[in-house]
Formats: C-alpha cells, sequence, structure tokens
C-alpha cells in the first residue's frame, strides 16, 4: 500500500466513519483531542461489536514543548460487587456474559471528558460538544452500513448472547443477525449521545442520564448503582517512559499492561542489530522471547495501582532490561505457559496542523461486552470486570473500588530526531505484540506507517476470535522465517495472509518538519483520513 502523507492534519481508526469523524473537526478547526472524542463517539456507535459508551478508556496526549499527559478512565467494581457475593449465587468464577458481569462502572466517557477539559486548558476548545457528537447521533439515528465484522461476529455470537437482557432487542433485528451493508439503526443510543450534547459529559455519572443508567443496570441485575457512578472519575496520570536507544517511548501506568509494551521494546532494542530483516526468523524470535519475559512480570505484577507492591519504574530501568534481554537464547525458544484472555478493542489516533498528538483506545473487554444492553439508553455494558478473580489471595481479586486489569495500551514514541509517533492495536495479548512490530519496522527499519502496519505480523497466545495459544504466523511470512522458527522450538500455527486475528493496528508519524504520514491496518474496516 502507498504512504499517505499530509500537512494540514492526519488521524487514523479502524472504522472509515470514526476517520471521517476525526477529519472534519479537523477540517473545522479542531484540535487533535477534539477530533479523537469526535472519532470515538463514531466508532462506538458504528462498530458496537468492538467498543460502547458502557466500556473503558485510555490516552496518551502529547503537546508539543510538554512531557505526555496519561487519562486513566478505568471504571471500578461495584460496591455490591465481593466474592462473597459470588460465591454465595453459586459462582466459582466471575461471568463472561449477562448481568453479573456488569460488575464495574464504564470510564471512558470521563475520558472524554477530562480529555476535553484539558484541551480547554492548554489548548482553548475550539468546538462545542454537539458538533463533536453530531456524527455519532447520525450514524446512530438515521443508520449507517453493517460492516462484514459485526455481522459475522453477531452471528459467531448470538447464541450466548440471546439470554442476556437487552441483546436480542438491539443487535437483532427481526431475530437475525444483520446483514452486511444492511442499514443498522441505534435510535435509545442517539437519544443518550443527545442527552450528553446538552447536558454536559458528566451526565452519565451524575445526572439525570446517570440516575437513568443506574435504574437500567438495576433492572438487568447488574450489582452496580447510582453511587458508584457517582464516585468515578477519570484521573490524569504520568504515563511509563522508557529510554530507547531512539527516543523517549511512553504508555500507560497500571492496571493496563503499558507495562509490557514497554519491556518488550526495551529487551528488543538490546538483542537487534540495525539491520535485523524485519521479516526474519531472528527479528521474530527475538519479539517473541521478549514477549514471553514481559508476560511473566505482567503475570507476577500488573494490577490495580493502589495495590501495587513493585515500582513499575524500577522494572524499566536499564540494569533490569539488561537482565532480561540476557535470558534470550537467539537458538532456543523459552518454554510458554500461555496467555490471558482474548479482547475486542478500537485504537484510534490524530494528530494536528500544530503537532498535538494523541493515541487513544476504548473497548468493552470481550465482542459486545457483558452483553447487557440498557434498554432506555442503548447502551452495551462491558465485562471488564471478568478480569478479577473469586480467589481472595490473587493478584486480582474482586473487591468494591478495586480497578480491573487491562489489556489496554496506547503506545506514544517521541523520537531524538524529532519525530513523534503514535500507535496501537486491538487485542488483548496481541496487543504489545502488534506495538513491537509497527513500533520496530518504522523505527529500525524505516518503514513509512502504511507499510509497517500492512507488513504480516505474528501473535503469540490467544486474540479476539482466536482461542490456541500457538505462534500464530501470517502465511506471507518467508517459508525460510517459518522454518527457522519451527527449528527454535516454537509451535507456529500458520494463519491467512491478512488475518484478522492479529488485531487491528493503526500508526501516525509526524516529521519534524511537519510532514505526517499514517498507516490503517487493511484487516480492519478502517482509514486514515488526511488534511492537505
Amino acid at each position: 500500500m502507498s504512504r499517505t502523507p499530509a500537512h494540514g492534519g492526519i488521524a487514523v481508526a479502524p472504522h472509515a466513519l470514526a476517520s471521517a469523524s476525526a477529519l472534519a473537526v479537523l477540517r473545522n478547526g479542531g484540535n487533535a483531542i477534539e477530533a479523537t472524542v469526535a472519532a470515538a463517539a463514531t466508532i462506538a456507535v458504528v462498530y458496537p461489536h468492538m467498543n460502547s459508551l458502557g466500556g473503558d478508556g485510555f490516552w496518551l496526549i502529547s503537546v508539543p514543548g510538554s512531557a505526555p499527559v496519561g487519562i486513566d478512565a478505568c471504571g471500578a467494581a461495584a460496591g455490591r460487587a465481593t466474592i462473597d457475593a459470588y460465591l454465595a449465587d453459586g459462582f466459582d468464577a466471575i461471568p463472561y456474559r449477562g448481568p453479573r458481569a456488569a460488575n464495574t462502572v464504564a470510564g471512558t466517557i470521563s475520558g472524554w471528558q477530562a480529555a476535553l477539559e484539558l484541551s480547554a486548558s492548554r489548548l482553548g476548545n475550539r468546538l462545542p460538544l454537539e458538533r463533536l457528537l453530531a456524527d455519532a447521533i447520525e450514524h446512530a439515528e438515521q443508520g449507517f452500513p453493517v460492516t462484514v465484522g459485526q455481522q459475522a461476529v453477531t452471528a459467531h455470537k448470538q447464541p450466548e448472547l440471546i439470554p442476556v437482557s437487552g441483546f436480542a432487542e438491539t443487535f437483532l433485528p427481526g431475530g437475525m443477525p444483520p446483514v452486511a451493508g444492511q442499514r443498522f439503526t441505534q435510535p435509545a443510543l442517539g437519544n443518550t449521545l443527545r442527552r450528553l450534547a446538552a447536558a454536559g459529559l458528566d451526565d452519565f455519572y451524575r445526572g439525570e442520564l446517570g440516575c437513568s443508567i443506574a435504574r437500567q443496570l438495576a433492572a438487568a441485575g447488574s450489582p452496580l448503582e447510582l453511587a458508584d457512578l457517582q464516585r468515578h472519575r477519570a484521573v490524569v496520570t504520568r504515563p511509563l517512559t522508557l529510554a530507547h536507544s531512539g527516543g523517549r517511548v511512553s504508555n500507560l501506568r497500571p492496571p493496563t499492561q503499558g507495562l509490557v509494551s514497554l519491556l518488550i521494546l526495551g529487551i528488543i532494542d538490546r538483542l537487534l542489530e540495525p539491520t535485523v530483516d524485519p521479516l526474519g526468523a531472528p527479528f521474530v524470535h527475538a519479539c517473541v522471547e521478549a514477549t514471553k519475559l514481559a508476560f511473566e512480570i505482567r503475570d507476577r505484577v500488573i494490577t490495580d495501582p493502589a495495590y501495587l507492591t513493585v515500582d513499575t519504574d524500577a522494572l524499566l530501568a536499564s540494569s533490569n532490561l539488561d537482565a532480561l534481554a540476557a535470558r534470550v537464547d537467539p537458538q532456543v525458544a523459552l518454554p510458554w505457559s500461555g496467555g490471558k484472555s482474548p479482547a475486542d478493542t478500537v485504537w484510534l489516533g490524530a494528530i494536528d496542523s500544530s503537532g498535538v498528538a494523541v493515541s487513544f483506545i476504548q473497548s468493552t473487554y470481550h465482542e459486545f461486552g457483558s452483553g447487557v444492553v440498557l434498554d432506555e439508553s442503548g447502551i452495551t455494558w462491558q465485562n471488564r470486570g471478568c478480569s478479577f478473580s473469586l480467589d481472595r489471595h490473587g493478584l486480582n481479586p474482586l473487591m468494591p473500588g478495586r480497578k480491573p486489569f487491562h489489556t489496554l495500551n496506547p503506545g506514544l514514541a517521541e523520537f531524538d530526531d524529532g519525530r513523534t509517533l503514535v500507535y496501537g492495536s486491538m487485542g488483548g495479548d496481541g496487543q504489545p505484540q502488534s506495538l513491537s512490530a509497527v513500533f520496530s519496522r518504522i523505527h529500525r527499519s524505516g518503514m513509512d506507517p502504511q507499510a509497517a502496519v500492512d507488513a504480516p505480523r505474528w501473535l503469540l497466545g490467544r486474540t479476539w476470535g482466536e482461542d490456541t495459544d500457538t505462534l500464530k504466523l501470517e502465511n506471507r511470512f518467508p517459508e525460510p522465517t517459518i522454518s527457522e522458527l519451527r527449528r527454535l522450538g516454537h509451535d507456529v500455527e500458520i494463519m491467512s495472509a491478512y488475518d484478522e486475528t492479529m488485531g487491528h493496528a493503526g500508526a501516525l508519524l509526524r516529521h519534524s518538519d511537519g510532514r505526517l504520514e499514517g498507516g490503517f491496518d487493511p484487516r480492519s474496516d478502517g482509514a486514515v483520513g488526511t488534511l492537505i
């Protein structure tokens, strides 16, 4: 695929309508933060199997001349969500679907609010909220064409989701999954967005909409209450930062697995030669082995930041990364015990003409989240709380007010040569792996963002749509690479050429002269929007 150059502004999303919303805001004079809110609202409507207003979100924002800022819009567990309550009701684990899976506050709207407040204080808000949500309202009320992905996921998940409150009424018009190309409307969701545009985003938690949401959740059987919504606030944070040979790389702190992405980059920065072939076995082997080491730390360490027992910044110290890199044998694959559950997500990026860059991700965890759709508001509620454990002595035990573990992690890099890169992907365990591939191919191999995203990828473990823990390789890798990886001891499984298992990645790059380039994932329904 060809490069997508621009100077006036650029945006990318895994659905073309979301990219178009961001680009329209940039064209109207809005900044990258405002463009991202518009894209986030649109994609919550037009990609309902992948995200929702009822999910969580995380932001990384770079303003030229300032250190990057993070926003943690993760909702905590309900006050009534206790281990004792679940055990008393006969659960031996938190369910993935249904009202008892809808046990954490949805934080993404609070993240939009925090981002716009940051925009107002640092950049000056240029466009009203009504304008930012206008496209999403139109798509919800007037409809949008169903994607092949929505049709396929709805059909695949239909048996387990039909019994869940509100799902069939919303996502199975006429009792059947919608057909690709069919116009799909969500009038209740449109009304909710109109309410937010008129009353403000805080209404989701502490206004009339919040009261309505609490009533709907109670009626569905969720343990969430109005007090849980009212307590919630997004948190502006200092990102985790890796000192990399190319510059400074940032990601989110726990409860996200941003640490994992930075550990992988720090390890392979010590292993890979400058001339390494980005499609060769040494490149893939180093990245996969670094992933195993990073996941080992993740599964031992990452939890709600209020309960961390280690200094995550110290884990990114040069001495620790040196020690981890020394554990990688270039001739033998390390043992692999398997990963975590798959997850659905959307990553969005935007850079405006002044150089403000945004890396943003929002999710309901599994496809359609808990499956619970609130009848009055049309909101699909997440099941992020199923990452909690009912083991009181586990790393992430269920506890009122505790934040769940998150696979979400948007990436941002500020290179020593003046370039800024925002990049990310969907895909649970696959997210940090796709991030390492895209980052390394841009930084180390000199690929433009479209080529880096388009190039064949790998995935160790499970992600959206898959339940095996093999090392999955797209069949576009050269045969010598595949054979060598098997010789090194990897359990290789060959996937199709542009397999959606690899997730939907994206990347935007701003050069020191203001030139902008972007890459969208052909595995998605996305696009790069450019303002020349």
